[in-house]
């Protein structure tokens, strides 16, 4: 039998389990691999990036649409130093993720050689599977180890390989594990499910919040809360499951959520955490206040944000649909008839900034807009900052639709590179990435990546010329704003140096105008450089702390320039305070 390189057999893992793009720089530590993905590419497409950075944060964004391993690969040293923020975001949203680093080649380690770092140390925190490559000999079965445990674990895992060992080959062929591989489920307590229906039935104000941990479960979900009559909210990385435009739905919760959802909560006796470790306390219950169903799949996750009285280690879609098959386990509706009315007094509140008409431009207005026009198959990938606030608030995402953010590392940064990973994941559909300046600036680079590869994404920046939400956390501690203001560019024209299509904006009507146009243009990617108001996007329900915030910063300013400063409007701030 003829002689197999090591790097062909990596490779072949890889197809075996199902990968079809890998992100990342080639370079000289890891060019044999770079070189094997070049023999295969009519089976795994690699996408050339120009940081290493998007890379990663595009293997964390293709995990989260596709419920795949996202792949990425660097040089080792500064190319695998600059993939940590990516993979900590894939870490800390529990999607699974490959990243290859190269290494200096075997003879030369530990001499202190150019770009030598030591990986397996830097990187120990952010994975669950962690292995420097000693010998082909093993190389593909480490692979396939490393891709089982993403998997299993939920997280990132490395190799580090020297570049001279992929090079090398062997006579004996690798099957992997990737056909034989399925993830068990625990099986269902009926003790704990009758325990559960109990409470469900004793309830007169049950809230059910969900998370991602929820991903598979929507449909029994909205049976469940349509069959018992219970109120339902959504985690922000969760939106979608269940449609928001539900009539059960409360929206999101905390302080990117709603009034009706906050008020909710603090009224609820009972509290069923479904697939989520929603971390935001003081937006829970009050301590003691109600009972509290949790199903996770993680066992360390049950009781770790607020006292369990039932417990369920499990898949949320069997437990749910195992409640299902009991019936209707509660007939009042009361309390979500109320819920309901307190929900359509947010949305008549909400409906009023729908449809601002301003010069510059409303961002509320704009992502309405958004909203209304979005295909029945958009992908929504949304930057942090004041673009989160918006879309948390202005968009209805449909269950048909897709909707990524960075939930848990928040890291400014990721649409740009979560909206390429949806597009060349999802050819036949179209991408959709709401970014602050701020955020898109630190990654800006890649959109030329876009254009190289054809990719139709809609990228709108909404410009404010300023660290919009860093000026509002600093308002809500007390503190004066300081450096928060940021020189403008021409982001369309940036676009059009690019190759891509840029389009400016200044007033609400030209934005519509712009994206209307933008969905016409299906082989390039466009840019939409929209000139915003500095609207503040409030608390759904502004709490003590932040009120005392507030009125600190106030009177820091007035003390500071002899007037008043521009807050936002009397009466949003005190129909959601009071």
């Amino acid at each position: 039998m003829a002689n197999i390189k090591g790097s062909d057999l990596l490779v072949k893992v890889l197809v075996d389990w199902g990968v079809k793009n890998v992100y990342g720089l080639p370079g000289d530590s890891i060019d044999t691999t770079i070189d094997a993905l070049r023999r295969q590419k009519e089976k795994i497409k690699f996408i050339q990036v120009r940081h290493e950075e998007v890379a990663a944060l595009a293997a964390a964004a293709d995990a989260k649409y596709t419920d795949k391993l996202g792949v990425c690969l660097s040089i080792g040293g500064p190319g695998a130093i600059h993939m940590l923020n990516g993979l900590y975001d894939a870490k800390m949203d529990h999607v699974p993720v490959l990243a290859l680093l190269g290494q200096v080649t075997s003879k030369s380690l530990n001499e202190g050689y150019f770009q030598e770092v030591n990986t397996p140390k830097l990187f120990d925190d952010v994975a669950v599977f962690n292995r420097t490559i000693t010998s082909v000999d093993n190389l593909a079965e480490v692979v396939d180890q490393a891709v089982r445990s993403a998997y299993e674990n939920k997280g990132v895992a490395v190799l580090t390989i020297p570049d001279d060992i992929p090079d090398q080959t062997l006579k004996t062929p690798y099957n992997s594990s990737a056909k034989a591989f399925s993830l068990a489920k625990p099986s269902l307590d009926q003790t704990q499910l009758k325990q559960a229906a109990d409470l469900i039935q004793q309830a007169d104000k049950p809230v059910v919040l969900l998370g991602v941990g929820a991903k598979d479960a929507g449909a029994e979900i909205k049976k469940f809360v349509e069959t018992n009559k219970i109120p339902f909210i959504e985690t922000l990385p969760a939106k979608g499951i269940i449609a928001d435009d539900h009539p059960n739905s409360l929206g999101n919760v905390g302080k990117l959520g709603t009034k009706p959802a906050y008020e909710a909560m603090k009224s609820a006796d009972l509290l069923l955490l479904l697939g989520t470790n929603y971390p935001y306390r003081p937006y829970l219950p009050n301590k003691g206040q109600a009972k509290c169903i949790q199903v996770d799949v993680k066992a360390e996750n049950l009781g770790k944000r607020y006292a369990v009285d039932v417990a369920i280690q499990g898949d949320v879609a069997k437990t749910i649909a195992a409640l299902n098959q009991q019936g209707k386990l509660r007939e009042s509706n009361n309390f979500l008839a109320a819920c309901q009315k307190n929900m359509a007094n947010w949305n008549k509140w909400m409906a009023a900034k729908r449809k601002l008409a301003t010069t510059p431009a409303s961002p509320e207005s704009m992502v309405a807009y958004i909203d209304e026009t979005a295909p029945d198959d958009l992908m929504y990938s949304i930057d942090v900052g004041t673009s989160t606030s918006w879309s948390a608030r202005f968009l209805h995402v449909k269950e048909t639709q897709k909707f990524a953010i960075s939930a848990w590392l928040g890291t400014m940064g990721c649409g740009l590179p979560g909206a390429i990973a949806a597009q060349v994941a999802y050819p036949d559909r179209r991408a959709l990435t709401l970014n602050g300046d701020g955020a898109f600036a630190m990654v800006m680079q890649d959109f030329v990546t876009a254009v190289k590869y054809k990719l139709p994404i809609i990228c709108v920046v909404i410009n404010n010329q300023k660290l919009a939400f860093i000026e509002y956390e600093q308002q809500s501690a007390g503190q004066l704003n300081y450096q928060i203001d940021l020189a403008d560019m021409d982001y369309a024209k940036f676009a059009e140096a690019c190759g891509g299509v840029g389009i400016t904006v200044k007033s609400n009507e030209e934005f519509k105008q712009a994206l209307d146009k933008a969905y016409q243009i299906t082989d390039k990617p466009i840019l939409i450089n929209a000139y915003v108001k500095d609207n503040a996007p409030l608390p759904g329900k502004i709490v003590m702390d932040e009120a005392k915030g507030y009125m600190k910063f106030g009177q820091e300013y007035l003390e500071n320039y002899w007037k008043i400063p521009e807050l936002p409007p009397f009466k949003d701030i005190l129909r959601q305070f009071f």
